[in-house]
């Protein structure tokens, strides 16, 4: 369906988006899991792919961006550091602060996940026409900007 001959409500584009992206999510969460993160659990592999994006990040940030408990992201940082793919250390000028860093297993692993599972996306949809892969595309990014702060928010 062409989108310039679309008329959505607010809520009924709010009702598309609280559908379609849990869709979306499961499949790229079983495309992770088939390549590279099998023996990870899609907390560890969002960890992994923030401290990619934000380098130095701290606990606290994790767990803001993760959704979990401190205690609970203390453990989870701990098995990432315990299997090689994190380092952490204290920050110099506030030793309540850790900072968390990839190590090359760490990088290595995320970026294998990932190449994996964008190839498969890429052939789903391939299946699409190009005005409609347009579309999801001009889509996604105008939800980035809403949902993520704007631009600069983008990589986050």
């Amino acid at each position: 369906m062409e989108a310039s001959t679309l008329r959505s409500s607010s809520g009924e584009c709010a009702r598309e988006i609280l559908d379609g992206i849990p869709m979306a999510f499961r499949v790229i969460r079983a495309q992770l899991r088939k390549h590279g993160a099998k023996e990870m659990s899609v907390p560890q592999y969002r960890t992994l792919a923030y401290v990619y994006r934000n380098e130095g990040a701290s606990l606290s940030e994790v767990c803001d961006y993760i959704g979990l408990t401190l205690s609970t992201t203390s453990a989870l940082i701990d098995g990432l550091v315990a299997r090689g793919f994190v380092n952490r250390r204290t920050d110099h000028a506030d030793r309540r602060r850790m900072i968390l860093t990839l190590t090359e297993a760490g990088r290595a692993r995320l970026q294998s996940a990932r190449a994996a599972t964008l190839a498969y996306l890429e052939e789903r949809l391939r299946q699409l026409p190009a005005s409609d892969r347009a579309t999801v595309t001009v889509a996604m990014r105008v939800l980035r900007e809403v949902f993520g702060g704007g631009k600069a928010s983008a990589k986050n």
